[in-house]
């Protein structure tokens, strides 16, 4: 006897899922199955950070009985700060900053922070901080003369060049105190009298994520293994924000060839091959920078005849303010050419996350990011990184 025609209707559609599944189950893998967020670069490269990751080379310092204690006069730590460019209304993101911080690194350590303002810190700026760690706090304003745009820059040709790189889409441009912290980002910040006498520094930022814990002394690291720059993301920037940065480079250039480190990373600066349509609009300059919301760094660079001439001459020019010249990029050129590339250390081991980018790498170390993933944003954002130029051209450090 037949069934009923429903009945035939379900068997069909029962038999057509169970069909379906095996397909699944058993069909090889396409480049669809590539789980979320796996790198979609050009190219073979594949992301050193899935790879096993460990601590860098020896020597490395350690926490030793109370050798890091806060109040131990006689610590291990060397000449060196965490620093924080921080306005009083962002003092919540920054507690986030230290806390991740504090938890993963410096409760072990104890080196002390330098926040500094444009403007005086709140009572409940301090109290807040003071309380987010065991380490020494200070909090310094920056002077009036660091801050100011500088005389030399002329106000009716700076509205038009934020008109014009407005409709460009160039972000920020037209907040005059974001050009202010550019500049001062890039050659001011060491000239204040409370780092005179301090050599290393780790700048954080508020609302930025760390993952990882690290047992080693990071600054010592930097000095005993002769480092100059350490960094963790490296991406392209808007070529429309750096149009004259490289043609005002060559020209220092040309009158400083001396400056020329002979084991520089000019290939790595003024790569064309990943992003031509970048080079093309910035002069001959890759883009690529270091994202200088994450460096440690010895700031005797920064300090040296070489750098210091360097930002004297594009501080003439004006692209601090008439274009959107960041510290990032004015830094990495900096290190891309005066100093041996050798010297410029990728911190893999430090899980980090300013918003959108990850610096994610797979160790049992890191808890609340996923290993390898540069980005929780689009995947555009993919393209974005410069990592492989760099690991191309240097090495990873």
């Amino acid at each position: 006897m037949s069934l009923p025609r429903g009945m035939r209707l379900l068997a069909l559609l029962t038999l057509g899922l169970f069909v379906y599944l095996l397909v699944i189950l058993f069909r090889s893998p396409s480049k669809l199955d590539t789980p979320t967020g796996f790198p979609k670069y050009q190219g073979d490269f594949r992301d050193p950070n899935y790879e096993p990751t460990g601590e860098p080379p020896e020597p490395l310092r350690r926490v030793d009985g109370d050798n890091y204690a806060p109040n131990n006069p006689k610590s291990a730590r060397i000449n060196a700060t965490l620093l924080s460019l921080v306005r009083n209304e962002e003092v919540n993101d920054l507690l986030q900053s230290m806390r991740d911080l504090e938890r993963t690194w410096n409760h072990k350590f104890n080196y002390p922070w330098l926040f500094i303002n444009d403007k005086p810190f709140s009572e409940e700026f301090k109290r807040k901080t003071r309380a987010a760690t065991k380490a020494e706090v200070r909090y310094e304003i920056v002077p009036e003369d660091h801050w100011a745009v500088p005389s030399w820059i002329n106000d009716d040709l700076y509205h038009e060049s934020v008109e014009i790189l407005t409709e460009q889409n160039v972000q920020y441009m037209g907040k005059t105190s974001y050009h202010q912290m550019c500049r001062w980002n890039s050659g001011m910040f060491y000239h204040l009298p409370a780092l005179q006498d301090v050599r290393y520094y780790w700048r954080v930022e508020p609302n930025v994520h760390f993952f990882c814990d690290v047992d080693y002394d990071v600054f010592a690291y930097m000095q005993d293994h002769n480092k100059t720059y350490g960094f963790t993301i490296n991406l392209y920037d808007s070529p429309q924000s750096v149009a004259t940065l490289w043609p005002e480079t060559e020209k220092f250039i040309a009158d400083h060839p001396e400056y020329l480190h002979k084991n520089n990373a000019l290939d790595w600066v003024t790569d064309s091959a990943t992003r031509p349509e970048h080079n093309l609009k910035a002069g001959g300059y890759s883009t690529c920078h270091f994202w200088s919301n994450f460096e440690v760094a010895d700031m005797e660079f920064w300090r040296s005849p070489a750098y210091e001439d360097y930002f004297a001459h594009l501080d003439r020019a004006g692209g601090f303010f008439y274009e959107r010249w960041g510290d990032a990029p004015v830094h990495s050129i900096a290190l891309g050419l005066f100093e041996d590339k050798e010297k410029i250390h990728w911190f893999r081991d430090i899980g980090y996350q300013h918003i959108p980018f990850f610096n994610c790498p797979n160790s049992p170390k890191c808890k609340g990011c996923k290993t390898g993933v540069l980005t929780d944003g689009e995947p555009f954002l993919y393209k974005e990184d410069c990592r492989p130029s760099w690991f191309k051209y240097a090495g990873h450090g």
